[in-house]
């Protein structure tokens, strides 16, 4: 007995030393031994092993299936809990009665690793030689004693690969120095090789593994250097058109103004805004009506800048500033060659710049008749062709137009097409002049005077309550351009930090009779004081570059005397 207990902890101990998982079931599908290595394998604790039906050793509904009991040797491979196991079933027979299985279970995770890596090595190896293939004109890799283990150049030089394999390099290629890289380990790189009596451009790399040369690799770039030359002429070409087309994208895309940037306080410039957000939502064609100096551009750049197209070019052009012979070759672009003076390579149009953008053609109705004709037909045909060209050009571009004209007593005098005015005319903006909004003039000076400052990078400045009275009577025949001017003006003649009367231009104080009656108008003594001691304080405390104690000195006040008078008129200094 105490030999067969010695026996059998002699057979533990060997069981439980194997790296092979072991499981031993009856016909009743009771376990009757396991080893160390099965429970490692399947994560099985002893301690919470309850029974020893096979169902409850082995929980895993679907790893059950590959311990198969049937009466022949049977192996299967199954993944489980990120390791690759293989699991043997032997049957036990007894005078054709199955009593029983062992079942053998193999970690076979590393062999089925090595497969993944070598199959992923020979797909690395053939992606390599099909690159090496297309990539290079020819091709030649060689072993650590310059014999050809490797080439492609049949096409090249008629010598097959199954000739040439084996062979020291410098008996197969003329003029080679690949045994040379294999000995120096050193590159060389856009090397002219003589072969065939042609100038061939070449690369030649060693392999290079454990600080050991192990082979070299050898690639035609060229097979002639004179496609070197005529390739360096094309790319010059092209990086200059490149340049030239950035150039222009650079400068002509990217709205600067969004809707948000349009301030009003007027019920009807407050529709038009809604409006304009209304029609960015389509890609219909909205014409901008209005006199100068209104607006028409920012409006159209928040359209843009709305639409889907906002991050493609907006593209302006002034229908008026270009002379009448230039304006096709403006819009459309041309062809080298196409006329006297064309540059070469020709240029790209203002419509060709903005595709898949917006262009906003600005005083439409100054543009000469035959070339409404042209601009009718590109609208309507949605393509065009370069000047001296035969390629149609696809048309994808917002058409944004704009006129501070009259455009149906244009259209009435025969100066304007009518049928091109009604395929503009799909969405109408018509912006009131300044003098009909005058109620926008404050809120659209403090806008310009925080641009102006911020631009300018100068000290702020506020109007004073005269002032803003003297812009509010005025008439603005300039419109919103006008002001800006005006304001831009006083910013630079002003030393003060409020900006007076006496800074804005003649034409508008003569225009409000701001001097007649300034001169009539008798006003309080105290007001008259008081309006005088603020220009003084003022003025001495801008002299005095902010120091307020030297201001007081030179006003002749005591310097809390000052501070009581600043706080009394509540200037901001």
């Amino acid at each position: 007995m105490k030999y067969e207990i010695e026996n059998q902890r002699f057979f533990n101990f060997l069981s439980d030393s194997l790296m092979d998982g072991i499981l031993i079931i009856d016909d009743k599908d009771k376990v009757r031994y396991w080893n160390l290595a099965l429970m490692n394998m399947l994560n099985i604790d002893r301690e919470k092993l309850n029974s020893k039906d096979f169902q409850d050793f082995i929980k895993d509904e679907k790893l059950r299936k590959f311990f198969i009991r049937e009466k022949e040797e049977i192996e299967k491979e199954c993944y489980y809990k990120g390791t690759h196991l293989l699991i043997k079933s032997l049957p036990y027979m007894e005078q054709d009665r199955l009593l029983g299985h062992a079942f053998i279970l193999k970690d076979i995770t590393d062999i089925k690793d090595s497969e993944t890596q070598l199959k992923e090595l020979k797909n690395s190896l053939d992606m390599i030689e099909d690159i090496l293939e297309y990539a290079y004109e020819g091709f030649v890799l060689v072993d650590k004693d310059g014999k050809v283990a490797k080439m492609n150049y049949e096409k090249l030089m008629g010598i097959k690969e199954k000739d040439a394999l084996g062979k020291p390099v410098e008996e197969v290629i003329e003029n080679t120095r690949m045994h040379i890289v294999v000995k120096t380990g050193e590159k060389e790189l856009k090397e002219v090789q003589r072969i065939q009596n042609h100038d061939m451009i070449t690369n030649r790399i060693p392999i290079i593994r454990d600080n050991q040369v192990i082979g070299a690799v050898g690639t035609v770039l060229f097979r002639d250097a004179s496609e070197v030359k005529e390739l360096a002429s094309e790319l010059i070409q092209l990086e200059n058109k490149i340049n030239e087309y950035r150039g222009e994208i650079k400068r002509l895309q990217g709205s600067r103004y969004t809707f948000d940037s349009i301030k009003t306080q007027d019920s009807k410039m407050e529709y038009l805004k809604k409006l304009g957000r209304k029609s960015a939502e389509s890609n219909s064609t909205v014409l901008i009506l209005g006199e100068s100096g209104t607006g028409k551009e920012m409006f159209a750049h928040a359209i843009h800048k709305a639409s889907y197209r906002k991050l493609e070019a907006f593209v302006p052009i002034n229908c008026a500033a270009i002379p009448k012979e230039l304006l096709e070759s403006e819009l459309f672009g041309y062809e080298g060659g196409a006329f006297t003076g064309a540059k070469r390579g020709g240029k790209p149009g203002k419509f060709e710049l903005a595709n898949g953008g917006t262009i906003f053609l600005d005083e439409i109705g100054s543009m000469p008749l035959d070339m409404q004709v042209k601009l009718l037909r590109v609208l309507e045909e949605r393509e065009f062709e370069r000047i001296g060209g035969n390629k149609k050009i696809l048309l994808d571009t917002r058409i944004i137009a704009a006129t501070n004209e009259n455009i149906e007593e244009a259209v009435k005098k025969g100066k304007f097409r009518k049928d091109l005015y009604y395929r503009l005319n799909v969405i109408t903006i018509d912006i009131p002049p300044l003098r009909e909004r005058i109620g926008d003039i404050p809120i659209l000076s403090q806008s310009i005077l925080d641009y102006l400052i911020k631009e300018f990078n100068a000290e702020k400045k506020e109007l004073a309550k005269e002032t803003y009275e003297i812009l509010m009577r005025y008439h603005w025949p300039g419109n919103v351009r006008e002001l800006r001017n005006v304001l831009e003006r006083a910013i630079s003649l002003s030393s003060e930090k409020i900006i007076l009367p006496k800074h804005l231009p003649d034409r508008i104080l003569d225009s409000t009779d701001y001097l007649i009656e300034k001169k009539e108008k008798i006003y309080p003594l105290k007001d008259v004081v008081a309006e005088a001691e603020k220009e003084a304080i003022i003025n001495a405390i801008d002299k005095a570059r902010g120091n307020k104690t030297l201001a007081a000195e030179k006003l002749g006040i005591h310097r809390t005397a000052l501070y009581k008078k600043i706080e009394k008129y509540g200037l901001d200094i």
